[in-house]
């Protein structure tokens, strides 16, 4: 009986060691797991450049860049983007005066490289969208247009942007292309501007982006035109080299240009660069 006990002790104490050994290893792989979760979630609590930054964009961005300002955000706790929207010469303009900005987004290549030479960092503007011109008119289109020859006419207002502005640059070579020579009763600074008297019902009609229209909710329809497609806008964006915050100047240029930045856009009606 005695060598019996002892067998059996022997054996609850190698049953009871095999338990622990076992309870040991889910410890430790359960203790891994844990670890490198932890890391994880701190890495990507942590992982990324803070703090504030402003960004100078075309008036034809506003939307979008709006919601991908407060999408970075909210990916990014402890990161502020501050936007100025406006057409984009006054933007070049505001940028060579000294105005604060980190980075510069423009509606087209040609304001973008009045300042790469001078003000934004080498080899950081990447183009990241593509847009053109529509007609934009009241709801219903009350005056019957169906193209740019329809612009002409004596009975309807029309409002263009200004030549400096992109979607003015665009103007002009859609004329140039399809030989129609337009006659707008007013030219504006931004196409949020033009876009604003066609709303309002100051004007008959207005040439704006496709992206203007869609982002109008019905408030102007779209005519689409075959000569539109000479004059393809596309968007650069830019670090300025005065950036305050180039780190998250940088990382919010590469969110832009990312698929979630791209999918964005396109819902925006915005082409690929």
């Amino acid at each position: 009986m005695k060598t019996h006990k002892r067998d059996v002790t022997l054996l609850v104490a190698a049953a009871a060691l095999a338990v622990i050994g076992l309870a040991g290893c889910s410890m430790t792989g359960s203790g891994a797991t844990a670890e490198s979760t932890a890391t994880t979630g701190t890495a990507s609590a942590t992982t990324g450049p803070t703090g504030k930054i402003t960004v100078f964009a075309a008036a034809s961005l506003q939307q979008t860049f709006t919601t991908l300002g407060k999408q970075y955000e909210d990916a990014h706790p402890g990161t502020s983007i501050t936007f100025s929207f406006a057409g984009s010469s006054d933007l070049v303009t505001q940028i060579r005066n000294g105005a604060p900005a980190d980075v510069f987004a423009s509606a087209d290549e040609a304001n973008m490289d009045k300042i790469v030479k001078t003000d934004v960092a080498p080899g950081s503007p990447k183009d990241f969208a593509t847009n053109v011109l529509e007609i934009a008119v009241a709801p219903g289109n009350p005056k019957g247009i169906t193209d740019l020859d329809d612009l002409t006419s004596s009975d309807v207002q029309l409002v263009t942007c200004a030549a400096p502005v992109p979607c003015g640059a665009a103007t002009a070579k859609v004329e140039q292309a399809s030989g129609v020579d337009l006659k707008p009763v007013s030219e504006e600074q931004s196409v949020t501007d033009v876009l604003g008297k066609v709303e309002s019902g100051q004007a008959d009609a207005g040439l704006v982006y496709v992206t203007d229209v869609k982002g109008a909710d019905g408030k102007v329809d779209g005519v689409p035109f075959d000569a539109s497609e000479k004059a393809v806008n596309t968007y650069p964006i830019g670090v300025l080299k005065d950036a305050a915050n180039p780190e998250l100047a940088a990382a919010f240029t590469a969110y832009v240009r990312s698929d979630a930045g791209r999918k964005v856009l396109s819902d925006a009606g915005f082409g690929a660069p």
